[in-house]
């Protein structure tokens, strides 16, 4: 019962509704519905006007930040290689003394090869006066 009176209090409802625009609109003032446009449309234009300065605020701070963000990353890159460059040049002094062993033992083991090889060519070819070979 109680979804009886129910739906015949929504109908009811619906009828009065659906009854009554034409009238209320005859009764309205052209004024009155003038003012309702004017100030719908100054509401949207504060809407939009406020869109836009926050849009334009937010464009800037992210602006401000990006550029924030790309000088700290080019001293750090810059300190990087700095530091990077300082332990190179440590390594290659504290590697110093190791390199140039390397280096006069290849020059040494260069020359005994050289050396060798001389004399083995010597041993198969004979001395200079002599024409034939040593067994």
């Amino acid at each position: 019962m109680k979804i009886t009176l129910f739906a015949a209090a929504a109908v009811a409802a619906l009828t009065l509704t659906a009854g009554s625009p034409a009238p209320a609109q005859e009764s309205a003032s052209p004024g009155f519905t003038g003012t309702i446009e004017e100030d719908a449309r100054a509401v949207g234009h504060a809407v939009a006007h406020g869109a836009e300065t926050a849009g334009h605020a937010i464009a800037d701070t992210s602006k401000k930040v990006g550029h924030e963000i790309a000088d700290t990353s080019r001293k750090v890159g810059h300190e990087i290689a700095d530091t990077s460059k300082k332990v190179g040049h440590e390594v290659a002094e504290k590697t110093a003394p190791a390199r140039q062993a390397v280096a006069e033992d290849s020059k040494k083991a260069g020359h005994a090869i050289a050396h060798g090889a001389e004399q083995a060519k010597d041993t198969v070819t004979g001395k200079s006066g002599d024409s034939k070979p040593k067994n």
